[in-house]
């Protein structure tokens, strides 16, 4: 059932940016805001790496939109930023999540690495996992309805 949620959030994602320009997916909401839906693409493709690669399996990756010195990069960034990366580099980040959570057998098995000494169950990131799509795309719906109308699941 969590990996039914997960994968229907992320198609939920990707549905409220279907059928957009590149600058309709750089929109920014309201000023100051730098939120986009580019902007949450590539935010999740971060979120994707960080819970399932990196925290999940320990693997010693980098992040790809922001860093200590541009902590919002995957937002602030956007307005330049190829939608066609962006959407490749989600899926492809997507596509290791699933291989990861896939090769943890129980859902109680924990981090490789533990964030500021924590270790997280595979229970515990699919259930965040939900919750972060599901804010998103809460913000996804308001800024697609903002860009064309289109409103709905």
């Amino acid at each position: 059932m969590l990996r039914s949620w997960l994968d229907w959030h992320r198609e939920t994602l990707a549905v409220k940016c279907a059928g957009l320009t590149e600058d309709q997916l750089r929109t920014r909401s309201v000023p100051p805001s730098t939120l986009s839906l580019l902007g949450l693409v590539r935010h999740m493709a971060d979120v994707e790496r960080t819970w399932f690669r990196r925290r999940l399996n320990g693997e010693g990756l980098g992040r790809i939109y922001f860093s200590d010195d541009d902590p919002d990069g995957e937002f602030d960034n956007a307005g330049t930023a190829s939608a066609e990366e962006a959407f490749a580099t989600w899926r492809e980040e997507i596509e290791h999540a699933r291989a990861a959570e896939a090769a943890c057998a129980d859902l109680d098995a924990t981090t490789k690495t533990g964030r500021e000494g924590v270790h997280y169950s595979l229970r515990w990131i699919l259930i965040h996992m939900i919750e972060e799509y599901a804010r998103h795309n809460g913000h996804a719906d308001l800024l697609r309805e903002r860009i064309d109308g289109a409103t709905g699941e």
